[in-house]
């Protein structure tokens, strides 16, 4: 089953409704049948969960994710990091700002270039992270609990998809 049949309380979109979509004028449109309404609702909703989910620990998604990124590639650089995570480099900058003023990641020049900041975290951040990461999972699980197992591989292939196709769009596409 595709992602887009995937509609709770809904039938399935078929390509023809869906390529009506394309041609109907704007007001007579549902959001509910826009895909950027939904992922931007599903987005809000994910980051809802996971922060339920891990309010004991302070950190957001995007600071949870700055941590896992620096943990898997200790030495990346600012600049690297945000390319990985699809993050501008101002607000990368704000997110280690934070990270660093909790201890939890620390930054050093680069030797041959004291312009470029090289980042590690911290044995405090590792602790963490492992404290966290169960609870993430737990968010995750739950995000994706209304579906089958067929259904969350659709769905996340999907997604795969589309950020990939568009990642150029992004106003900081990701650089794996």
């Amino acid at each position: 089953m595709s992602a887009a049949a995937i509609r709770i309380g809904a039938p399935p979109l078929t390509a023809q409704p869906f390529m009506s979509l394309l041609t109907e004028s704007l007001d007579a449109l549902s959001l509910e049948e826009m895909p950027g309404f939904c992922i931007r609702r599903l987005q809000l909703i994910s980051v809802a969960i996971v922060l339920e989910e891990t309010q004991g620990f302070g950190i957001t998604p995007v600071q949870f994710s700055t941590l896992s990124a620096i943990q898997r590639e200790p030495g990346l650089d600012q600049r690297t990091l945000a390319k990985r995570i699809g993050l501008d480099t101002s607000t990368l900058g704000c997110v280690i700002d934070r990270l660093e003023a909790r201890g939890l990641v620390v930054r050093s020049n680069r030797p041959s270039d004291r312009r470029v900041r090289l980042l590690k975290i911290t044995p405090a951040g590792v602790a963490l992270l492992r404290e966290m990461v169960p609870h993430v999972h737990k968010a995750q699980s739950r995000l994706l609990a209304p579906l089958t197992a067929e259904q969350r591989n659709d769905f996340m292939n999907t997604l795969q998809i589309l950020i990939k196709a568009n990642n150029v769009q992004s106003r900081a596409p990701s650089q794996p």
